[in-house]
């Protein structure tokens, strides 16, 4: 009840003038009237402190000036109605300047006191505005994601505590002027931003703003910018971590392919696919120097993973062109082609590319080719993307560096045994038409002077024959040595018959198997015949078993082969069993072998051999 009539009586801002004179006319009355009944009981001079206390609550609200006035008439009231002769005025001067000096002093200090608490209370109020303001623009700041989206809000609400027509926070230095006036916020020396109100604010607001508001504004846009460095720091963090990821995971991708022993066409369009998940939706491509002075594309993709040239393509370096300044350079490069000359320039230009990006792909210190990202975009590519490309050059030239080295090592293969099946045709055929002929033609002359032998000598006759007979002997052995060498019916009947003959022949019983429509590609002819034949030897050396089941196919674009035996398993590509020989014939055509033999549950090869790419 105190604290109540005590903030009804110091409110900042007092009633109007009129009603206080009101208040005092009343409260003169009531003490005047409240005199007449006490008047018996009381002395004369005591009785006139009755009218203090309406000075006190007249000063207290309504200040000195009223004070002072309702001091003036208090007295005359009392003197008037309650000084003998009563209703009439006899002023005594010592008497009635007493009453009157007193009464004043003690509304002047009412009225000072009453000041000083309503400044305190009013203080009071305005630092828990403020506090509140602080904690609110605290509140919107932390919260906000974007601190220039809390600006307004954060403006409007600091002009509706201060009581400002308006007010504004600006992220830079702003100057002032005659409208606005410019409280600029620091922090040593460093510009935080500026803080704007009316220009015509009286000086005690705006020292009241730079005193209690700008310290915290400050404080306020200090932490914030800390937060977003902060969080630009983690996100930045963040984005690089993810961006590593990526690429370790993109170059985990493409070892996996090459470690499994894809083609190397599957490779390098893992790695260009890598390029374009890396690189966003930009067009890319592997280029391979060529010793002849071009480039040849080995892979492509674009934003539709669907390349614009086909894998294969020639590229000719000269003029301008991203992959031709490349290889000039052995430097990265990025360039426009909207005014490049040169072929290849051109064709781009067709193509709707508009710029590009290029970044040499080294292999063992040698310039193996570029990697490229272009755009159709008037846009050119950032400079992050560039870096990104870059880095994922530089980690996955060793998975291109090992299928380049695959696919020489698979030329080089094949083209050994490319010799080697050539070697053998021309030994076989050299066996034929040479000593094998002249053989055949020995032994016929020597049938014919076993014929002209007279009779009687019938001992030269007999050793003549057995000289024939041992030449036929020899004739069949060359025979047998040729058909190992390179079989003729081979060329003659095709594989077919080849595996047929091969199946008569064996020492273990042969179950055939064929499907076979067509004559096959030579190599892959040649292949197949020694396989089933190194087979069929191992089952009879090293197997024991007691039949070979053998099955092969001709589906689509693959020969496939399938070897089976009952003995006694256990074989292996490093056992000494010939089966090593077989691999690289099979490998060295892009097929597989695959080997399934436990032990004491016999032998069983699977064979896959390309047929429409040889």
């Amino acid at each position: 009840m105190r604290t109540r009539l005590m903030a009804l009586l110091l409110r900042p801002t007092p009633p109007p003038l009129a009603f206080g004179l009101i208040v005092s006319v009343v409260l003169i009355a009531a003490e005047t009237a409240l005199l007449f009944p006490l008047k018996a009981g009381v002395e004369e001079g005591a009785s006139g402190v009755v009218y203090l206390c309406g000075v006190l609550v007249v000063s207290t609200v309504w200040g000195a000036a009223l004070g002072v006035v309702t001091s003036v008439v208090s007295a005359l009231a009392f003197n008037y109605f309650h000084v003998p002769p009563y209703w009439g005025l006899h002023l005594n001067v010592r008497r009635d300047l007493q009453s009157i000096v007193i009464f004043i002093a003690a509304g002047l200090l009412t009225s000072f006191l009453a000041d000083l608490a309503r400044s305190r209370a009013t203080e009071a109020s305005e630092r828990h505005q403020e506090a509140d303001l602080a904690a609110d623009l605290a509140r919107r700041v932390l919260r906000a994601g974007e601190l220039r989206s809390v600006l307004g809000p954060a403006s409007r609400r600091i002009a509706e505590v201060f009581a400002l027509r308006f007010a504004a926070i600006e992220l830079r230095a702003v100057a002032g002027d005659e409208r606005r006036a410019a409280l600029p916020l620091y922090d040593h020396g460093t510009c935080l931003g500026t803080l704007l109100v009316p220009a015509d604010l009286p000086e005690p607001v705006l020292e009241r703003l730079r005193r209690r508001l700008v310290p915290s504004l400050e404080l306020l846009l200090l932490a914030e910018r800390g937060r977003e460095a902060i969080t630009n720091s983690l996100k930045a963090s963040r984005e690089e971590a993810t961006r590593l990821m990526e690429e370790q995971a993109a170059i985990r991708r493409v070892a996996t392919r090459v470690a499994q022993g894809a083609a190397p066409i599957e490779v390098f369009g893992a790695v260009t696919a890598e390029l374009c998940r890396i690189c966003g939706p930009q067009n890319t491509g592997l280029i391979r120097y060529e010793p002849n002075g071009t480039g040849t594309l080995v892979s492509g993709r674009n934003e539709s993973d669907v390349s614009q040239m086909p894998a294969g393509t020639a590229i000719l370096l000269e003029g301008d062109c991203v992959s031709g300044i490349v290889k000039r350079t052995g430097r990265s490069v990025r360039m426009s082609y909207d005014n490049a000359v040169g072929p290849t320039a051109a064709t781009l230009r067709e193509l709707g590319i508009r710029s590009g990006i290029g970044v040499p792909v080294v292999v063992e210190g040698r310039l193996w080719g570029a990697a490229i990202a272009s755009t159709t975009s008037p846009t050119p590519i950032s400079a992050a993307t560039e870096a990104r490309l870059v880095d994922f050059t530089e980690l996955v030239a060793t998975a291109i560096a090992n299928a380049d080295s695959r696919t020489q090592l698979a030329a080089s293969r094949a083209r050994v045994v490319a010799a080697a099946d050539d070697t053998r045709r021309r030994i076989e055929r050299d066996l034929h038409d040479g000593a094998q002929q002249r053989l055949v033609s020995l032994g016929l002359q020597l049938r014919s002077v076993e014929a002209s032998i007279p009779p009687g000598l019938d001992t030269i006759r007999e050793e003549l024959s057995v000289a024939a007979s041992g030449l036929t002997g020899v004739c069949e052995d060359l025979r047998e040595i040729s058909r190992g060498i390179h079989p003729a019916i081979l060329s003659e009947g095709g594989l077919g018959q080849a595996l047929k003959t091969l199946a008569r022949r064996s020492a273990i019983p042969v179950e055939l198997t064929l499907d076979i429509d067509r004559r096959l590609p030579e190599r892959a002819e040649i292949t197949a015949y020694f396989i089933v034949s190194e087979a069929l030897t191992n089952a009879a050396k090293h197997a024991r078993a007691t039949v070979v089941c053998v099955d092969a196919a001709a589906r689509d674009a693959v020969l496939g082969l399938s070897i089976r035996d009952d003995g006694i398993g256990g074989a292996g590509t490093g056992k000494g069993s010939g089966l090593i020989g077989l691999q690289d014939r099979t490998e060295a055509l892009g097929g597989q072998m695959e080997i399934v033999s436990p032990v004491g549950k016999g032998t069983a090869l699977q064979f896959s051999i390309p047929i429409g790419s040889i």
